[in-house]
């Protein structure tokens, strides 16, 4: 059976997906402004042989429920969300295999600017860097950043298909592998000759310029992105070398892996190529009575309203227009599409009092809770019927859900052979494909541009 990687998914912000845990008397999430904070969480994940903390992120507030951001700002619905890029190098100071996976916007960062944060992070970690490519989903963001609403979701997905063709050409293209001299003797750090600008005129951007870095270990990041609809899987298809699913149903999840894999193939890349992740929220203890005793316990503090905040805006649906039971018919969303449409299949009857009786722990993942014997089994499970390659597991009461994960479910899963015991050498894209190279392996479209 295949080895598989276990991520942390987390967000610099107070609550992520399951909201009101950080009411819980043994959380420490409102610690997230403290550098303390995240060198912790690193240590611990490395010694729990985890490949990497996966770094989600938002640009906007969640102002859909009542056309307002007051349920978010009180329940802590992901605000106040600090910029993720600037804890990782204090963490990559404090570990030496850990991988991070960060999240960055296509709709409102400039690219170039973007390569350059990048290219920094993975000289700076060693090459243990990966970029979530996101396309954003709040109007909220879009009015943030001077724009009357954001772009149609297919349409969000062109200007990215243009902006990771230009930002490429900066990574992949600019400086050639042998650019850098450093002749002291001769006064030349440089070649000029062997550096040259990346150029894009398209439809949505024209630019040109020097990348303002040498070559990084990776080049490109390993490349994540989590879109679940036909044009975000056209989108992995062509670009990304990891994925994130939601955990629907082991057959939809095995169905959606198949999906990408032929996309993949038909794309013209090795579909050994990508990884796909599934998301999981774990409760569990040393028996399955604690674990279940466990998850009662944290679904006291429980916030229904912040997660109703924040199911809201990635639906594109304001709850509060409806009734409780009043059905909640056709919507036309411009957020995440798949989500919707996920919401709609899991209760036919779409009604917002059925949404909130569905609610489990302040979020809408359905946790799996056991002892470590009873979460691997299910984890395992993941793995031989949807064909999955690992799991990032959403925090519930920080750090206690790591810690318990490390104790109770790792040593089981090392003892099977389904998780790793150590790390492989070199840079995160080694230790996620041991077979590969450090750089973009040589079916990615990416890399043509380094002929």
């Amino acid at each position: 059976m295949k080895q598989i990687d276990l991520f942390a998914f987390d967000m610099n912000c107070v609550g992520h997906i399951q909201q009101g845990m950080w009411r819980h008397p043994r959380d420490r999430s409102d610690r997230y402004n403290t550098l303390e904070h995240w060198t912790s969480l690193a240590r611990l994940l490395e010694d729990g042989r985890f490949a990497g903390l996966f770094l989600a992120d938002v640009l906007g507030v969640y102002d859909v429920l009542g056309g307002s951001p007051a349920a978010a700002l009180s329940h802590a619905v992901q605000v106040p969300l600090n910029d993720p890029m600037l804890v990782i190098p204090a963490m990559a100071a404090v570990t030496k295999d850990l991988g991070f996976a960060v999240t960055a916007n296509t709709s409102y960062e400039a690219p170039y600017l973007l390569a350059r944060r990048l290219s920094t992070l993975d000289h700076l970690t060693g090459g243990r860097i990966g970029w979530n490519v996101v396309t954003g989903y709040l109007d909220s963001a879009a009015r943030a950043m001077g724009q009357d609403a954001q772009r149609a979701h297919d349409d969000r997905y062109d200007v990215a298909d243009e902006y990771l063709a230009f930002i490429y050409q900066l990574w992949e293209q600019s400086w050639a592998d042998d650019a850098v001299l450093k002749d002291r003797a001769q006064d030349v750090f440089a070649d000029p000759a062997k550096i040259r600008p990346a150029r894009i005129a398209g439809k949505y951007m024209s630019m040109q310029g020097v990348h303002l870095c040498e070559p990084s270990p990776q080049r490109t990041p390993v490349l994540f992105q989590a879109g679940a609809s036909s044009r975000g899987q056209r989108f992995a298809a062509t670009h990304a070398e990891c994925v994130f699913v939601n955990a629907t149903s082991r057959p939809a999840v095995a169905e959606t892996v198949r999906n990408l894999r032929r996309a993949v193939a038909e794309a013209g890349r090795v579909p050994a190529h990508l990884k796909v992740y599934v998301g999981a929220t774990v409760v569990t203890a040393a028996t399955d009575a604690e674990a279940r005793d466990r998850r009662e316990e944290y679904e006291r503090y429980a916030s229904k309203r912040g997660a109703l905040a924040h199911a809201a805006a990635s639906l594109g649906l304001d709850f509060d227009a409806y009734g409780p039971d009043d059905p909640i018919g056709a919507v036309t969303s411009n957020a995440i599409r798949s989500n919707l449409d996920a919401a709609r299949k899991a209760q036919p009857a779409f009604t917002t009092r059925g949404f909130i009786d569905r609610l489990q722990l302040g979020g809408r993942q359905t946790p799996i809770v056991g002892s470590g014997e009873t979460v691997a089994n299910e984890l395992e499970a993941w793995v031989t019927e949807a064909d999955v390659d690992g799991f990032l597991f959403a925090r519930t009461v920080t750090p206690e859900c790591f810690e318990s994960l490390i104790e109770n479910v790792v040593p089981i899963l090392q003892r099977r052979g389904l998780q790793r015991t150590g790390y492989a050498p070199g840079t995160l894209r080694q230790k996620l494909f041991p077979a590969g190279t450090a750089r973009l392996p040589s079916a990615h479209p990416a890399r043509a541009l380094r002929a």
